[in-house]
């Protein structure tokens, strides 16, 4: 437990660095000041000023931010002797770079992340990179998810575990072990007995389950135990090969990300999804868990998939949030006058409180599903 708390904490501390990097770096570039570069919030356990920033992490990991002069406007930022440097009277196209920077900051790690993988080694479909074929080792069938209060879970199969075989009755002697056959295996044991041969770090057990009819939502008859199953190898790539393969991956990546955000806002629409249904910092940080069991090539994989949803995130226009922001220019660049900073700070102000709520409200379910 204390292990996987310490792997979120480094891995949320880098996907806030280099989301905050862009902006900065951005901000630098076009002479505008920056006050304050931090992780964290609340209280400061340390800080350094260094030129004209000052460097500090705070005490709660959750976060981070650029204080960036100028971004919320007073009249020190407007009309001041530092004015000229201050981010409000900055071009807009220049605004608008420092506030996307941010999210390409995400989307180039994400894709350093996955290049990196594919380097010393990663999990991929078979199916999914038929041309390196010659480049795959270790086929396998693996569980990638289990569904709670499940036979499976109830018997303690784990997302990550590799089956190697398969013993009931009415399973076939010396049967190669596929993910079609080993689905029609179960589906056939009637409930019977199955004893599952496993691979779990990297050590052989035995689990024994029953199927049940039920817990396919959709398929109330057929017997399942509750998992689902990928076929996967590890491939590994020349760095300029894995460099083009995580191009094509991270941008696989956005669209599916964004293809599923889309489907969650139709469905609050419609009444078919809830906002319960998210995941917040607590089972984030258990999905972190479960991907470092697995092995670095799996955690790799996964943090470019959390950084790639940060960025796609904070491009959402609601206020507080660097769509929101990037919103108030667009604005501002259509009608040619500024909006009114009382107002745009206040905007923002009610964002934040209202992602603040629905942190809270997120990390209770979370909560609420890990007892339960």
């Amino acid at each position: 437990m204390i292990e996987t708390i310490i792997i979120f904490i480094i891995v949320l501390a880098a996907l806030i660095f280099v989301h905050e990097l862009g902006h900065f770096l951005a901000a630098r570039t076009f002479g505008i000041r920056v006050d304050e570069f931090a992780l964290g919030f609340g209280p400061t356990i340390w800080k350094q000023k260094k030129g004209e920033t000052v460097y500090a992490i705070r005490a709660i990991p959750f976060g981070g931010f650029v204080k960036i002069f100028g971004e919320n406007p007073d009249d020190e930022s407007m009309t001041g002797a530092d004015s000229a440097r201050s981010f409000v009277n900055a071009a807009r196209w220049k605004q608008a770079i420092v506030l996307v920077a941010g999210v390409l900051g995400n989307f180039i790690f994400a894709w350093f992340l996955v290049a990196i993988a594919l380097s010393i080694g990663a999990p991929a479909a078979p199916s999914d990179y038929p041309q390196y074929a010659n480049r795959m080792s270790d086929n396998r069938v693996m569980i990638d998810s289990v569904l709670p209060g499940s036979p499976a879970d109830k018997a303690g199969l784990k997302v990550g575990d590799v089956i190697t075989g398969i013993s009931a009755a009415s399973v076939p002697a010396n049967q190669q072990m596929t993910l079609a056959t080993i689905q029609t295996d179960i589906a056939s044991s009637t409930g019977a007995p199955i004893v599952f041969s496993i691979i779990r770090d990297k050590k052989p057990i035995s689990v024994t389950s029953h199927a049940a009819q039920g817990v396919i939502a959709n398929a109330s008859s057929t017997y399942a135990i509750g998992i689902s199953m990928e076929e996967a190898a590890t491939l590994k790539l020349p760095f300029y090969l894995a460099a083009y393969e995580s191009v094509r991956f991270t941008w696989y990546l956005m669209g599916e990300i964004v293809h599923g955000f889309g489907t969650l806002l139709g469905g609050l629409f419609h009444g078919t999804s809830s906002v319960s249904s998210l995941t917040g910092p607590v089972g984030i940080a258990g999905l972190v868990g479960n991907a470092a069991r697995m092995g670095i090539s799996y955690l790799l994989m996964f943090t470019a998939f959390i950084s790639v949803n940060l960025g796609i995130v904070n491009l959402v226009p609601f206020p507080a949030l660097d769509g929101g922001r990037l919103l108030f220019v667009a604005i501002e660049a259509v009608v040619r006058r500024r909006v009114h900073p009382g107002f745009a700070n206040a905007v923002n102000i009610v964002g934040f409180a209202l992602l603040m709520l629905l942190m809270v409200f997120v990390t209770y379910h979370d909560i609420a599903r890990l007892v339960g």
